[in-house]
């Protein structure tokens, strides 16, 4: 019997040639739709970011429907509440604390008082004080397209003398309520702004707080808004602190007490409230011209920049509830009329 040959197929498989061609096709394929996952996921952000002010406009109406008024955007008390361990200080409290009761948290609230001062062991979290939660984060006080992010005053306290008791870590905020502007910002980029220009945003009056009884003023209405709740700005972004950014890139060194590092990131912190100071268009020198979008985030020497890390401008809380994107391009004294609540001016936007 003679054996059977079997005829065997040809095996072979991909050439390097071939291997590289194929990885080369993945790789540009690639290359082709990141861009488009990046502009779809920032393009989810921009909207999320936009709803975040919108409840942010939801709670002030509560607010002042269930108050009366509006939180201004901060108080200090007239006389120091007792009992602080850390002496006699009226420092009070933000808009964005007197909202957690009308953003769903009052478990927050509940680790703290707004009878006593933000300066107050008691309103502190551990190590630093006894208001156990007082360091929880807020969703929607935090735009997604944001750099993630530490919020920690340990070094600021530090530096102001008392025992360094470990990180002081607090909740961010990425959006400001508006006070108005500044007086230099008027000077240079916006002269037809009512004067003085620090108390004409929707929010720009300070309250005074008496304990046992609550504000004695600082009660801002809607129905103040004279040119139209349509035509303010009521809240705005101005995101990414404590880093320091200047036209989307990181200020370096960025420790504390240097050029990249700024205060009032926290929104227990009233100080990051709006008040309009131009920038240089590169965003590194203040009051070094009247660029006040997207150039610095830098909060400090009574002024904060509207900011985003969004492309081309920030989203903006009007007085009934809209959310509006401006553009960075938009005209300063545009911006600042949109900013006053009762200026009397004819804001063409376009």
């Amino acid at each position: 019997m003679r054996p059977v040959s079997v005829k065997r197929r040809d095996e072979r498989g991909f050439t390097l040639i071939e291997l590289l061609v194929v990885i080369a096709i993945i790789a540009i394929l690639i290359g082709l739709l990141l861009p488009a996952v990046q502009k779809i996921r920032e393009a989810a952000n921009r909207m999320k970011c936009s709803n975040n002010l919108k409840q942010f406009g939801l709670a002030l109406h509560n607010h002042e429907n269930t108050q009366g008024y509006m939180p201004p955007w901060a108080y200090d008390f007239n006389t120091a509440p007792p009992g602080n361990a850390l002496g006699a200080q009226k420092q009070g409290h933000s808009a964005h604390t007197q909202l957690l009761p009308y953003v769903e948290q009052d478990n927050i609230l509940k680790a703290l008082s707004l009878q006593m001062s933000v300066a107050d062991t008691r309103n502190w979290p551990p190590n630093w004080g006894t208001a156990v939660g007082s360091s929880a984060t807020v969703n929607i006080f935090i735009c997604p397209s944001t750099p993630t992010r530490s919020i920690d005053y340990g070094p600021y306290w530090v530096s102001l003398g008392l025992p360094n008791q470990g990180p002081f870590v607090v909740g961010a905020t990425d959006y400001a309520v508006m006070r108005g502007a500044h007086a230099n910002f008027r000077t240079a980029c916006a002269t037809t702004l009512p004067n003085p220009p620090e108390v004409t945003g929707a929010m720009g009056v300070m309250g005074v707080y008496t304990v046992g009884t609550g504000l004695a003023s600082g009660k801002a209405l809607f129905a103040s808004m004279t040119d139209g709740t349509s035509n303010t700005i009521v809240v705005g972004e101005s995101a990414g602190r404590h880093q320091v950014y200047a036209r989307g890139k990181p200020v370096s060194p960025n420790a504390p007490g240097q050029p990249g590092w700024s205060l009032n990131a926290a929104y227990s912190d009233y100080n990051s409230s709006a008040l309009l100071r131009g920038f240089s268009s590169d965003g590194l020198t203040r009051d070094g011209g009247c660029c006040i979008i997207n150039c610095s985030n830098f909060a400090g020497a009574g002024a904060t920049q509207l900011y985003s890390f969004h492309s081309g401008g920030v989203n903006a809380l009007r007085g009934d509830g809209s959310v509006q994107f401006l553009r960075d391009s938009m005209s300063p004294a545009v911006v600042a009329a949109l900013v006053t609540a009762s200026g009397g001016e004819t804001v063409m936007e376009n």
